[in-house]
Protein backbone atom coordinates (compact mmCIF):
# COMPACT_ATOMS: atom_id res chain seq x y z
CA UNK A 1 0.00 0.00 0.00
CA UNK A 2 2.71 2.65 0.79
CA UNK A 3 4.52 2.44 -2.82
CA UNK A 4 1.02 4.24 -4.23
CA UNK A 5 1.75 6.91 -1.50
CA UNK A 6 3.58 10.22 -2.86
CA UNK A 7 3.34 12.62 0.68
CA UNK A 8 3.06 9.94 4.32
CA UNK A 9 1.39 11.57 6.85
CA UNK A 10 2.64 9.91 10.11
CA UNK A 11 -0.05 10.73 12.59
CA UNK A 12 1.33 10.44 16.85
CA UNK A 13 -0.43 10.70 19.77
CA UNK A 14 0.86 13.50 21.60
CA UNK A 15 0.68 11.65 25.24
CA UNK A 16 2.64 8.45 24.12
CA UNK A 17 5.00 8.92 21.47
CA UNK A 18 6.29 6.88 19.26
CA UNK A 19 5.10 3.72 19.73
CA UNK A 20 5.84 -0.08 17.66
CA UNK A 21 3.48 0.42 15.16
CA UNK A 22 4.28 4.25 14.42
CA UNK A 23 7.72 2.93 14.18
CA UNK A 24 7.15 0.29 11.57
CA UNK A 25 5.73 2.94 9.10
CA UNK A 26 8.40 5.07 9.55
CA UNK A 27 10.32 2.26 8.30
CA UNK A 28 8.42 1.18 5.59
CA UNK A 29 7.98 5.40 4.53
CA UNK A 30 11.48 5.20 3.74
CA UNK A 31 11.44 2.26 2.16
CA UNK A 32 8.46 3.66 -0.10
CA UNK A 33 7.99 7.17 0.27
CA UNK A 34 9.94 10.51 -0.62
CA UNK A 35 8.23 12.88 1.63
CA UNK A 36 6.39 13.43 4.85
CA UNK A 37 4.67 15.34 7.83
CA UNK A 38 3.86 14.50 11.21
CA UNK A 39 0.85 15.09 13.08
CA UNK A 40 1.08 15.10 16.15
CA UNK A 41 -2.94 14.27 17.44
CA UNK A 42 -4.68 13.97 21.17
CA UNK A 43 -3.57 17.75 22.36
CA UNK A 44 -6.96 18.21 23.85
CA UNK A 45 -5.86 15.14 26.56
CA UNK A 46 -2.64 17.92 27.58
CA UNK A 47 -3.19 19.58 30.55
CA UNK A 48 -4.23 23.21 29.28
CA UNK A 49 -1.56 25.14 31.48
CA UNK A 50 1.49 22.40 30.65
CA UNK A 51 -0.09 21.95 26.55
CA UNK A 52 2.48 24.21 24.95
CA UNK A 53 5.45 23.44 26.80
CA UNK A 54 4.37 19.43 26.23
CA UNK A 55 3.93 19.93 21.93
CA UNK A 56 7.61 21.49 22.23
CA UNK A 57 8.92 19.01 24.14
CA UNK A 58 7.53 15.99 21.69
CA UNK A 59 8.46 18.04 18.54
CA UNK A 60 12.23 18.20 19.86
CA UNK A 61 11.65 14.59 20.50
CA UNK A 62 10.20 13.90 16.64
CA UNK A 63 12.83 15.97 15.30
CA UNK A 64 15.34 14.07 17.28
CA UNK A 65 13.55 10.68 15.87
CA UNK A 66 14.10 11.76 12.64
CA UNK A 67 17.86 13.12 12.46
CA UNK A 68 19.09 10.67 10.99
CA UNK A 69 16.35 9.36 8.38
CA UNK A 70 15.34 11.00 4.74
CA UNK A 71 12.41 12.64 6.78
CA UNK A 72 14.54 15.05 8.39
CA UNK A 73 13.73 18.30 9.19
CA UNK A 74 9.82 17.41 8.21
CA UNK A 75 6.74 19.66 9.20
CA UNK A 76 5.41 18.60 12.56
CA UNK A 77 1.97 20.21 13.19
CA UNK A 78 0.22 19.82 16.36
CA UNK A 79 -3.80 18.57 16.26
CA UNK A 80 -6.63 17.48 17.97
CA UNK A 81 -9.04 16.34 15.44
CA UNK A 82 -12.26 15.27 17.59
CA UNK A 83 -11.58 17.45 21.17
CA UNK A 84 -13.42 14.96 23.77
CA UNK A 85 -13.22 11.87 22.01
CA UNK A 86 -16.06 10.49 20.06
CA UNK A 87 -18.65 10.97 22.34
CA UNK A 88 -18.38 15.20 22.36
CA UNK A 89 -20.80 17.02 20.98
CA UNK A 90 -20.09 18.27 17.49
CA UNK A 91 -19.79 21.61 18.24
CA UNK A 92 -16.00 21.16 19.77
CA UNK A 93 -14.31 22.51 16.95
CA UNK A 94 -10.91 20.59 15.93
CA UNK A 95 -7.95 22.04 16.95
CA UNK A 96 -5.09 23.03 14.82
CA UNK A 97 -6.49 20.93 11.53
CA UNK A 98 -6.87 24.06 9.60
CA UNK A 99 -2.94 24.59 9.84
CA UNK A 100 -2.23 21.14 9.04
CA UNK A 101 -3.96 21.52 5.50
CA UNK A 102 -1.64 24.76 4.89
CA UNK A 103 1.05 22.64 5.96
CA UNK A 104 0.17 19.42 3.32
CA UNK A 105 -1.01 22.31 0.85
CA UNK A 106 2.68 23.66 1.15
CA UNK A 107 4.20 20.08 1.03
CA UNK A 108 1.88 19.20 -2.05
CA UNK A 109 3.89 18.41 -4.93
CA UNK A 110 3.37 17.09 -9.14
CA UNK A 111 5.44 13.93 -9.29
CA UNK A 112 7.27 12.29 -11.92
CA UNK A 113 4.86 9.74 -14.13
CA UNK A 114 6.01 7.30 -16.57
CA UNK A 115 2.94 5.90 -18.87
CA UNK A 116 5.63 3.28 -20.62
CA UNK A 117 6.86 0.13 -19.41
CA UNK A 118 3.75 -2.73 -18.83
CA UNK A 119 0.36 -1.47 -17.24
CA UNK A 120 0.52 -2.45 -13.84
CA UNK A 121 -2.34 -1.88 -11.16
CA UNK A 122 -2.93 -2.59 -7.82
CA UNK A 123 -6.86 -3.31 -6.89
CA UNK A 124 -7.88 -2.47 -3.59
CA UNK A 125 -12.03 -2.71 -4.56
CA UNK A 126 -14.12 -5.18 -6.45
CA UNK A 127 -17.98 -4.73 -6.99
CA UNK A 128 -20.74 -5.08 -9.53
CA UNK A 129 -22.99 -2.81 -10.87
CA UNK A 130 -26.18 -3.83 -12.60
CA UNK A 131 -26.53 -3.72 -16.50
CA UNK A 132 -22.94 -2.76 -16.43
CA UNK A 133 -20.41 -5.58 -14.61
CA UNK A 134 -17.70 -5.89 -12.60
CA UNK A 135 -16.03 -2.55 -11.51
CA UNK A 136 -11.91 -2.91 -10.48
CA UNK A 137 -11.46 0.16 -8.45
CA UNK A 138 -7.61 1.17 -7.65
CA UNK A 139 -3.96 2.65 -8.36
CA UNK A 140 -1.53 2.22 -11.51
CA UNK A 141 1.94 1.54 -10.49
CA UNK A 142 3.16 1.35 -13.90
CA UNK A 143 2.12 1.81 -17.76
CA UNK A 144 -1.13 3.22 -19.00
CA UNK A 145 -4.43 1.91 -20.13
CA UNK A 146 -7.02 2.47 -22.71
CA UNK A 147 -10.51 1.84 -23.37
CA UNK A 148 -10.37 -1.50 -25.52
CA UNK A 149 -7.48 -2.90 -23.74
CA UNK A 150 -6.88 -6.37 -22.71
CA UNK A 151 -6.03 -7.08 -18.81
CA UNK A 152 -4.62 -10.05 -17.29
CA UNK A 153 -6.24 -10.80 -13.27
CA UNK A 154 -2.94 -13.15 -12.79
CA UNK A 155 -4.53 -14.37 -9.71
CA UNK A 156 -7.23 -16.13 -11.95
CA UNK A 157 -5.22 -16.68 -15.15
CA UNK A 158 -8.21 -14.73 -16.64
CA UNK A 159 -7.90 -12.16 -18.97
CA UNK A 160 -10.96 -9.07 -19.73
CA UNK A 161 -11.57 -6.02 -21.82
CA UNK A 162 -11.74 -2.50 -20.38
CA UNK A 163 -15.05 -1.79 -21.23
CA UNK A 164 -15.46 1.43 -19.53
CA UNK A 165 -13.16 3.95 -17.04
CA UNK A 166 -13.65 6.12 -14.45
CA UNK A 167 -11.40 8.63 -12.46
CA UNK A 168 -13.50 10.43 -9.81
CA UNK A 169 -16.95 9.84 -10.92
CA UNK A 170 -15.97 10.86 -14.99
CA UNK A 171 -15.88 8.83 -17.42
CA UNK A 172 -12.62 8.43 -19.34
CA UNK A 173 -10.99 6.90 -22.20
CA UNK A 174 -6.86 6.73 -21.08
CA UNK A 175 -5.19 6.44 -17.46
CA UNK A 176 -1.51 6.23 -16.83
CA UNK A 177 0.81 5.91 -13.79
CA UNK A 178 -0.36 7.39 -10.56
CA UNK A 179 -3.60 7.79 -11.63
CA UNK A 180 -6.51 6.66 -9.17
CA UNK A 181 -9.11 4.84 -11.82
CA UNK A 182 -11.67 2.47 -11.66
CA UNK A 183 -11.74 -0.17 -14.66
CA UNK A 184 -15.34 -1.65 -15.85
CA UNK A 185 -14.99 -5.61 -17.21
CA UNK A 186 -18.15 -7.69 -18.09
CA UNK A 187 -18.82 -11.16 -17.18
CA UNK A 188 -16.41 -11.44 -14.02
CA UNK A 189 -17.25 -12.30 -10.29
CA UNK A 190 -16.42 -9.75 -8.22
CA UNK A 191 -16.25 -12.30 -5.08
CA UNK A 192 -13.67 -13.61 -6.70
CA UNK A 193 -11.09 -10.75 -6.06
CA UNK A 194 -11.51 -8.28 -3.15
CA UNK A 195 -7.86 -7.40 -4.05
CA UNK A 196 -5.08 -8.01 -5.74
CA UNK A 197 -2.95 -7.02 -9.52
CA UNK A 198 -4.24 -6.56 -12.68
CA UNK A 199 -1.48 -5.77 -15.42
CA UNK A 200 -0.72 -6.40 -19.33
CA UNK A 201 -1.36 -10.27 -19.89
CA UNK A 202 1.76 -11.89 -19.53
CA UNK A 203 3.78 -9.43 -17.95
CA UNK A 204 3.65 -10.57 -14.00
CA UNK A 205 5.40 -14.49 -13.25
CA UNK A 206 4.54 -16.49 -10.80
CA UNK A 207 7.35 -17.71 -9.08
CA UNK A 208 8.17 -20.18 -6.23
CA UNK A 209 12.03 -18.59 -5.21
CA UNK A 210 13.73 -15.90 -5.90
CA UNK A 211 17.23 -13.73 -5.40
CA UNK A 212 16.93 -10.50 -4.02
CA UNK A 213 19.62 -7.87 -3.24
CA UNK A 214 19.00 -6.70 0.26
CA UNK A 215 19.43 -4.50 3.09
CA UNK A 216 19.11 -5.00 7.00
CA UNK A 217 16.37 -2.67 8.94
CA UNK A 218 18.63 -0.98 11.22
CA UNK A 219 15.78 -0.69 14.23
CA UNK A 220 16.03 -4.77 13.72
CA UNK A 221 17.28 -6.30 16.83
CA UNK A 222 18.30 -9.59 16.32
CA UNK A 223 20.65 -11.85 13.76
CA UNK A 224 18.89 -12.56 10.32
CA UNK A 225 20.17 -16.07 9.80
CA UNK A 226 19.74 -18.17 7.13
CA UNK A 227 17.56 -20.89 7.34
CA UNK A 228 14.97 -18.50 9.27
CA UNK A 229 11.72 -18.10 8.14
CA UNK A 230 10.01 -14.77 7.12
CA UNK A 231 6.78 -13.16 6.48
CA UNK A 232 7.68 -12.09 3.03
CA UNK A 233 5.58 -8.84 1.09
CA UNK A 234 5.98 -9.02 -2.26
CA UNK A 235 3.55 -7.73 -5.09
CA UNK A 236 0.04 -7.64 -3.38
CA UNK A 237 1.05 -10.63 -1.15
CA UNK A 238 2.69 -11.62 2.33
CA UNK A 239 3.60 -15.30 1.92
CA UNK A 240 5.86 -17.68 4.68
CA UNK A 241 9.58 -17.83 3.05
CA UNK A 242 12.80 -19.42 3.93
CA UNK A 243 16.22 -17.80 3.37
CA UNK A 244 19.67 -18.12 2.36
CA UNK A 245 22.17 -15.45 2.61
CA UNK A 246 25.37 -14.92 0.11
CA UNK A 247 27.92 -12.26 -0.34
CA UNK A 248 30.64 -11.40 -2.88
CA UNK A 249 33.97 -13.49 -2.17
CA UNK A 250 35.80 -11.34 0.59
CA UNK A 251 38.23 -9.92 -1.75
CA UNK A 252 35.32 -8.51 -3.97
CA UNK A 253 33.37 -7.01 -0.68
CA UNK A 254 34.48 -3.43 -1.85
CA UNK A 255 33.27 -4.23 -6.36
CA UNK A 256 30.47 -1.88 -7.68
CA UNK A 257 27.08 -2.24 -6.14
CA UNK A 258 24.23 -3.92 -9.31
CA UNK A 259 21.42 -2.38 -8.26
CA UNK A 260 18.93 -4.36 -11.32
CA UNK A 261 20.67 -7.01 -11.88
CA UNK A 262 22.77 -10.57 -10.70
CA UNK A 263 25.40 -11.82 -12.55
CA UNK A 264 25.56 -15.77 -12.17
CA UNK A 265 28.99 -15.89 -13.71
CA UNK A 266 30.44 -15.32 -10.62
CA UNK A 267 31.28 -16.91 -7.55
CA UNK A 268 29.37 -16.36 -3.82
CA UNK A 269 29.98 -17.12 -0.38
CA UNK A 270 27.70 -18.43 1.64
CA UNK A 271 26.39 -16.74 5.08
CA UNK A 272 25.21 -18.22 8.43
CA UNK A 273 23.52 -14.83 8.77
CA UNK A 274 23.46 -11.75 7.19
CA UNK A 275 26.66 -9.76 8.14
CA UNK A 276 26.82 -6.63 9.74
CA UNK A 277 28.21 -4.89 12.32
CA UNK A 278 26.93 -6.72 15.26
CA UNK A 279 27.03 -9.81 13.60
CA UNK A 280 28.35 -12.80 14.77
CA UNK A 281 29.95 -14.45 11.68
CA UNK A 282 33.37 -13.27 12.51
CA UNK A 283 35.12 -15.78 10.57
CA UNK A 284 33.60 -14.42 7.36
CA UNK A 285 33.65 -10.63 8.90
CA UNK A 286 37.84 -10.17 8.35
CA UNK A 287 39.36 -7.26 10.21
CA UNK A 288 41.39 -4.89 8.36
CA UNK A 289 44.67 -2.99 9.01
CA UNK A 290 43.08 -0.23 11.29
CA UNK A 291 41.22 -3.47 13.17
CA UNK A 292 37.59 -2.36 11.28
CA UNK A 293 34.74 -4.89 10.46
CA UNK A 294 35.04 -5.29 6.73
CA UNK A 295 31.21 -5.54 5.38
CA UNK A 296 30.28 -6.56 1.50
CA UNK A 297 28.86 -3.17 0.01
CA UNK A 298 25.99 -5.76 -1.49
CA UNK A 299 24.54 -8.78 0.16
CA UNK A 300 22.07 -11.24 -1.52
CA UNK A 301 19.56 -13.81 -0.36
CA UNK A 302 17.60 -16.81 -1.98
CA UNK A 303 13.78 -16.67 -0.91
CA UNK A 304 12.06 -19.93 -0.96
CA UNK A 305 8.29 -19.53 -0.59
CA UNK A 306 5.98 -21.40 1.08
CA UNK A 307 3.63 -21.07 -1.78
CA UNK A 308 4.23 -19.33 -5.12
CA UNK A 309 3.73 -15.46 -5.76
CA UNK A 310 2.55 -13.66 -8.70
CA UNK A 311 4.70 -10.22 -8.83
CA UNK A 312 6.53 -7.89 -11.71
CA UNK A 313 9.99 -8.21 -11.68
CA UNK A 314 12.40 -5.65 -9.78
CA UNK A 315 9.51 -5.63 -7.46
CA UNK A 316 10.21 -3.94 -4.10
CA UNK A 317 10.24 -7.33 -1.41
CA UNK A 318 10.27 -6.61 2.32
CA UNK A 319 10.64 -9.11 4.86
CA UNK A 320 8.95 -9.37 8.29
CA UNK A 321 8.55 -11.23 11.85
CA UNK A 322 4.91 -10.37 12.18
CA UNK A 323 4.27 -13.25 14.55
CA UNK A 324 6.29 -11.17 17.20
CA UNK A 325 4.29 -9.69 19.87
CA UNK A 326 2.64 -6.29 18.82
CA UNK A 327 3.09 -5.03 22.28
CA UNK A 328 6.61 -6.05 22.85
CA UNK A 329 7.91 -2.42 21.52
CA UNK A 330 10.71 -4.19 19.08
CA UNK A 331 10.39 -3.95 15.09
CA UNK A 332 9.03 -6.82 13.55
CA UNK A 333 10.64 -5.29 9.95
CA UNK A 334 13.69 -7.47 9.50
CA UNK A 335 15.04 -6.64 5.79
CA UNK A 336 13.95 -4.97 2.66
CA UNK A 337 15.10 -5.57 -0.94
CA UNK A 338 14.83 -5.89 -4.46
CA UNK A 339 13.76 -8.63 -6.42
CA UNK A 340 16.38 -9.66 -9.07
CA UNK A 341 15.63 -12.87 -10.31
CA UNK A 342 12.27 -14.73 -10.01
CA UNK A 343 12.23 -18.85 -10.16
CA UNK A 344 8.89 -20.38 -12.04
CA UNK A 345 9.78 -23.40 -12.21
CA UNK A 346 8.37 -25.84 -9.29
CA UNK A 347 11.50 -28.26 -9.83
CA UNK A 348 13.84 -25.01 -9.59
CA UNK A 349 16.13 -26.80 -6.99
CA UNK A 350 17.03 -28.87 -10.39
CA UNK A 351 16.43 -26.76 -13.19
CA UNK A 352 18.12 -23.19 -11.76
CA UNK A 353 19.75 -23.23 -8.05
CA UNK A 354 22.68 -25.41 -10.27
CA UNK A 355 23.33 -21.77 -11.88
CA UNK A 356 23.60 -20.11 -8.38
CA UNK A 357 27.54 -20.74 -7.73
CA UNK A 358 27.47 -20.57 -4.23
CA UNK A 359 30.68 -22.34 -1.90
CA UNK A 360 30.58 -22.55 1.96
CA UNK A 361 34.20 -21.95 3.58
CA UNK A 362 36.01 -25.30 5.24
CA UNK A 363 38.97 -25.70 7.87
CA UNK A 364 40.65 -28.87 8.04
CA UNK A 365 43.35 -29.41 10.29
CA UNK A 366 46.05 -31.85 10.12
CA UNK A 367 49.35 -32.51 11.63
CA UNK A 368 53.23 -31.69 10.43
CA UNK A 369 55.03 -35.31 9.94
CA UNK A 370 58.41 -34.15 9.24
CA UNK A 371 60.45 -31.36 7.79
CA UNK A 372 62.18 -32.81 4.63
CA UNK A 373 64.09 -29.65 3.70
CA UNK A 374 64.36 -25.49 4.04
CA UNK A 375 61.62 -24.99 1.88
CA UNK A 376 59.20 -28.25 2.36
CA UNK A 377 57.77 -30.75 5.48
CA UNK A 378 55.42 -33.64 5.06
CA UNK A 379 52.17 -33.45 6.24
CA UNK A 380 49.35 -35.60 7.59
CA UNK A 381 45.94 -36.23 9.51
CA UNK A 382 44.30 -33.69 6.95
CA UNK A 383 43.11 -36.30 3.57
CA UNK A 384 41.83 -39.95 3.99
CA UNK A 385 43.63 -42.76 2.29
CA UNK A 386 41.56 -42.76 -0.64
CA UNK A 387 41.27 -38.81 -1.62
CA UNK A 388 42.40 -37.48 -4.46
CA UNK A 389 45.09 -35.23 -3.57
CA UNK A 390 45.54 -33.53 -7.00
CA UNK A 391 42.27 -31.51 -6.29
CA UNK A 392 43.56 -29.44 -3.38
CA UNK A 393 47.24 -29.41 -4.80
CA UNK A 394 47.75 -25.06 -4.87
CA UNK A 395 45.54 -24.44 -1.89
CA UNK A 396 46.98 -22.45 1.31
CA UNK A 397 47.92 -24.02 4.30
CA UNK A 398 49.18 -22.22 7.36
CA UNK A 399 51.32 -23.81 10.06
CA UNK A 400 51.18 -22.96 14.12
CA UNK A 401 54.61 -21.82 13.64
CA UNK A 402 53.30 -18.94 11.64
CA UNK A 403 54.48 -19.79 8.33
CA UNK A 404 52.47 -20.12 5.41
CA UNK A 405 53.02 -22.96 2.89
CA UNK A 406 51.01 -24.82 -0.37
CA UNK A 407 49.89 -27.72 -1.04
CA UNK A 408 52.67 -29.26 -3.62
CA UNK A 409 51.03 -32.89 -4.07
CA UNK A 410 50.81 -36.46 -2.98
CA UNK A 411 53.10 -38.04 -0.79
CA UNK A 412 52.92 -41.87 -1.13
CA UNK A 413 49.83 -43.65 -0.87
CA UNK A 414 48.68 -42.93 2.95
CA UNK A 415 46.67 -39.91 2.85
CA UNK A 416 50.05 -38.33 3.55
CA UNK A 417 50.86 -34.69 1.68
CA UNK A 418 53.92 -32.20 0.50
CA UNK A 419 53.61 -28.47 2.07
CA UNK A 420 55.82 -26.06 -0.03
CA UNK A 421 56.85 -22.99 1.96
CA UNK A 422 57.70 -20.57 -0.17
Amino acid sequence: GAQIIDLMMLVIDVTKGMQTQSAECLVIGQIACQKMVVVLNKIDLLPEGKRQSAIEKMTKKMQKTLENTKFCGCPIVAVAAKPGGPEAPESENPLGVSELIEVLKSQAYLPSRDPSGHFLMAVDHCFSIKGQGTVMTGTILSGCVSLGDSVEIPALKVTKKVKSMQMFHTPVTYAMQGDRVGICVTQFDPKLLERGLICTPESLHTIHAAIISLKKIQYFRGALHTKAKFHITVGHETVMGRVMFFSPAPADFNEEIQEDVFDFEKDYLYQEEYLSKDSNSSEENKENDQGEVQLPRQQWALLEFEKPVTCPKLCLVIGSKLDTDIHANTCRLAFHGVLLQGMEDKNYMETFLPKLKVYKLKHKEGQVERVMDDYSVIGRSLFKKETNIQIFVGLKVKLSTGEDGIIDGGFGQSGKFKIRIP
